[in-house]
């Protein structure tokens, strides 16, 4: 296996974990709401964390990942502001129409990439900007169907927008400043943000659903449900983490886009959703773009890799071109035998040249 062939194998991995488990759960949460009346998103998504936080408690102890205790601030900060994200949008999903919730997803690529440039100083290439351009014009077609504005409606939205940009970005940068993995920041970030929704959960359920998720009738079908749902956000959670962590927000965004194009496909499927002429356009559309993105990406990743060849290469010919130091006189005379000859350290001459002396 050559060198770099792991590496990308670990993305592909994760790529396909955040695809797979992200659409069961879909599927698995509609059937929840849709068809058994459970409608507190909030709230499920803090027992989504507790169980995730269970299992990496479980995991650890195991030995099956050592824990990576770094600085206490970042770590609370960053999971409150990752729970508080995740209220508002499901707040702008509960004052808004799903039209216009679907522009506040396709509003996150452009702000990521915004704030990375103005504040990382990342530059994102032409062919990557065209790229997702085109991905969002194919969702949109796809998804958007009204658009209807309200002053809170927007204002929820904007705010989503930007903490889910910024926890989005932090989890990739904590993750290289601190070299932590994604399970030891998943593991750590877990209790707070569980907190923060299981806390504010059944205030913003029962504002959107005017009902209380404590005086719900929960049958077997729907623990049966709830249950299965927990379980497959432990892995929709670590490979959220793994895959910001090995690629890029932007890329986990154009992910999450990719979703929501199998998801329609497989509702209309397996489901028999309508379906239009329009959402298979918008979808193909989609398609392209996620093709060209990721083409583009792997030119650049290939292009840094021979930049940073290249110099390397290039010492060694100057080093294998240039003469050795002569032999001194008086070392000539001296006995040769292995004994006597050690080796001196790599050494500059006047002019700057690196020679290597015996």
């Amino acid at each position: 296996m050559t060198e770099g062939t792991s590496p990308r194998l670990g993305t592909i991995g994760a790529l396909s974990l955040s695809v797979v488990s992200s659409v069961s759960i879909v599927i698995c949460n509609k059937a929840l709401i849709s068809t058994l009346g459970f409608c507190f998103a909030t709230t499920l998504t803090s027992w989504h964390l507790a169980v995730t936080f269970c299992s990496l408690h479980v995991a650890r102890w195991l030995s099956l990942f050592e824990h990576k205790p770094f600085d206490a601030r970042t770590v609370t900060g960053f999971g409150i502001l990752n729970g508080i994200s995740i209220g508002l949008l499901n707040l702008s999903l509960g004052f808004n129409s799903v039209g216009f919730y679907q522009m506040t997803k396709l509003a996150i690529i452009p702000c990521t990439v915004l704030l990375e440039t103005a504040f990382l100083r990342k530059k994102f290439s032409t062919n990557v900007q065209l790229s997702l351009v085109l991905l969002l014009i194919g969702v949109g077609i796809a998804t958007v169907t009204d658009l209807k504005l309200n002053v809170l409606g927007s204002i929820l939205s904007l705010f989503a927008i930007l903490t889910t940009c910024v926890a989005q970005i932090m989890t990739n940068t904590i993750q290289k400043k601190y070299k932590v993995s994604s399970t030891q920041l998943l593991y750590q970030s877990c209790p707070y943000q569980a907190s923060t929704l299981f806390l504010a959960g059944p205030l913003l359920d029962g504002l959107l659903t005017k009902q209380n998720v404590f005086a719900f009738n929960y049958t077997p079908n729907v623990l049966f449900f709830i249950i299965l749902s927990c379980l497959i956000s432990v892995s929709v959670n670590f490979s959220t983490f793994l895959v910001i962590g090995k690629t890029s927000p932007v890329t986990y965004q154009v992910l999450g886009h990719l979703k929501t194009c199998l998801v329609l496909t497989f509702g209309y499927v397996l489901l028999h959703d309508p379906f239009s002429w329009r959402n298979l356009f918008g979808i193909g559309v989609a398609v392209v773009g996620m093709g060209l993105y990721s083409y583009s990406c792997i030119l650049e990743s290939q292009q840094k890799q021979s930049e940073i060849a290249l110099p390397l290469s290039q010492i060694v010919k100057d080093i294998e071109a240039d003469p050795l130091l002569p032999v001194d006189n008086e070392l000539s005379n001296k006995p040769t035998d292995d004994a006597t000859m050690v080796p001196s350290l790599w050494n500059k001459s006047d002019s700057g040249k690196v020679h290597l002396s015996f």
